[in-house]
């Protein structure tokens, strides 16, 4: 069934997803564009199980994600998604590590140290484990935020303008280390994104306009992007 999704009702009624079907498939990386008010943040919303369709169906594996309680949803987030977004959401007092660590600890589970050090290796973090995120950077502190979302071993990340707030060559750095994710790490990551450079980076980039599907390119260039984008006249 077309995933719809609809805020409010009558006169002030938005239909924010309308009659949308869309799927991701495992070790890819996939853009997700258009214009403002396309229907971008709310589709990954309803994809990471933030939030509910009005009609139709979200499955994650073989999971149908409108089958869960309220329970049954928190442990899936906690243990089968991965989210990475533009505000770093790391905790103050806390280094580094246990910022990684942090939602498997709440878990009750125990990294894969083997797994933690590939991921600390490939994203460059190790000596600043130890620090908290007052002592990092921008760009590493966004660094920590995707180890965070990796080291889990989630089926799916979701990246909502991950380098939103980063300069142009860290956002590079971590665009670059996403990619290597997917490439090197098996990992499977659909980012949000209004930027054609980091559009760039995906395995395909799909258009949204008003809630639908308006179409896709596959392996973009920025200026493919660009051109699209134009286009839609974003």
């Amino acid at each position: 069934m077309a995933a719809t999704k609809i805020y409010g009702r009558g006169d002030t009624e938005v239909r924010a997803l309308n009659g949308l079907n869309i799927g991701f498939e495992q070790g890819r990386f996939t853009a997700i564009m258009g214009p403002s008010g396309s229907g971008k943040s709310t589709l990954m919303h309803c994809m990471a199980a933030l939030d509910n369709l009005t009609e139709g169906q979200v499955l994650i594996g073989d999971t149908d994600l409108g089958t869960l309680n309220d329970r049954e949803l928190t442990l899936l987030r906690r243990n089968r998604v991965g989210f990475v977004f533009q505000a770093y959401n790391l905790v103050p007092t806390l280094s580094a590590r246990e910022n990684i660590t942090l939602p498997i600890n709440l878990a009750g589970r125990q990294p894969d140290n083997g797994w933690f050090e590939t991921v600390i290796t490939a994203v460059g973090l190790g000596d600043r484990l130890s620090h908290r995120p007052s002592e990092l950077s921008g760009g590493q502190q966004q660094r920590v935020a995707v180890s965070r979302a990796l080291v889990g071993k989630p089926e799916i990340i979701f990246a909502d303008e991950p380098t939103g707030n980063l300069d142009s060559r860290t956002g590079s750095e971590i665009l670059e280390f996403m990619r290597r994710a997917v490439d090197s790490l098996g990992q499977t990551i659909v980012m949000v994104t209004h930027d054609p450079m980091a559009a760039s980076h995906a395995d395909r980039a799909v258009f949204l306009v008003d809630g639908a599907i308006h179409g896709e390119l596959v392996d973009p260039s920025a200026d493919r992007v660009l051109d699209y984008m134009k286009d839609l006249g974003d």
